[in-house]
């Protein structure tokens, strides 16, 4: 079975950008984004990720990689 795992840690660090200042222009709390970045969520609502991307002048196949489980 495959799993989909985010990689917005990875993302982070090639845009230079730490967890407060994506939270901050997300809009979201730090915990919050902290839950994302380290894979502890089951979904994603489409708003934050669009916001995500946006922050990050990505797109969501940058963050979202399919995986063997």
């Amino acid at each position: 079975m495959k799993k989909i795992v985010l990689r917005l840690d990875r993302m982070m660090v090639e845009r230079h950008m730490s967890l407060n200042e994506l939270a901050e222009r997300v809009g979201i709390s730090n915990v919050n984004l902290s839950k994302i970045k380290n894979n502890r969520v089951t979904a994603v609502r489409f708003s934050t990720l669009a916001a995500i991307c946006e922050a990050l002048d990505c797109t969501p196949g940058d963050i979202l990689e399919l995986e063997d489980e």
